[in-house]
């Protein structure tokens, strides 16, 4: 479990979160929406230790992370994997070179184990037997899974998913998303998920939190954000034509 409690950010004269505060509960994935520039970035920054809250803590099972000393800190990040945006494959290595980096990095594994665990993760996220392409060699999809592959290959307690829809389109979408989804719980991890994708809020938010303004606006799951009387959420579930027609009367 991660809490966020009371966090706030300012950058000069502008306050980018004011006083948030949250749950995000293991076992479950843990969805952070809202518009661009509504303070989702600056969070996940602030909770992977990146920026550090003006006021405020973010607790990991209870261990506040700005009260860690460096080494503390570091341990924390050890139980973390992150999935980027873009992926952020190392194009000069193979993807049995990327999914191993975290572990040569981080862990005192033997050979023989990081190559197990290569195999194990490379077949969780459906890539068997693609060891030795190069990143160029992969579709899109296929790069976000061999990311994946990396951000799970430490057994991570936690994962933080940025934007992981980005760039590819709904039918892949869907993929990326059921697999999230299916090693969160498999795995029993605390996962965050920045998107603002409504077919992901939809496929797999079992607990949402939307920001407006900097400030959290709303909590709920992926059931009740289609039924708040939120006007804000309302106005950003149904932007797009394809959810307008689920909506009666709007226009």
């Amino acid at each position: 479990m991660i809490e966020v409690k009371n966090i706030s950010k300012t950058f000069g004269d502008r306050t980018v979160v004011s006083d948030v505060s949250f749950v995000f509960e293991t076992g479950k994935t843990n969805l952070i929406i809202g518009e661009s520039g509504s303070g989702k970035t600056t969070i996940l920054k602030m909770m992977v230790g990146l920026l550090k809250p003006d006021t405020g803590a973010v607790e990991y099972d209870g261990r506040v992370f700005s009260e860690m000393n460096e080494r503390q800190q570091q341990d924390v990040r050890k139980e973390i994997g992150m999935l980027f945006q873009g992926g952020a494959l190392f194009d000069s290595m193979t993807v049995e070179e990327n999914v191993a980096f975290p572990l040569r990095m981080f862990t005192d594994f033997k050979e023989e184990q990081i190559k197990e665990r290569i195999n194990f993760c490379l077949n969780k996220v459906k890539l068997e037997n693609r060891n030795q392409l190069y990143p160029a060699e992969l579709s899109g999809g296929m790069k976000k899974r061999a990311s994946l592959a990396r951000a799970i290959a430490g057994n991570p307690k936690y994962l933080f998913c940025d934007e992981p829809n980005s760039g590819l389109d709904p039918r892949t979408s869907l993929v990326i998303d059921d697999l999230i989804l299916e090693l969160t719980t498999e795995f029993n991890m605390t996962t965050v998920v920045i998107t603002h994708d409504m077919n992901s809020v939809m496929q797999i938010g079992q607990k949402v939190m939307f920001l407006y303004g900097g400030k959290k606006w709303w909590e709920g799951d992926n059931k009740g954000v289609l039924t708040t009387t939120n006007k804000e959420v309302l106005d950003f579930v149904y932007a797009s034509e394809f959810l307008k027609q689920l909506k009666p009367g709007l226009k």
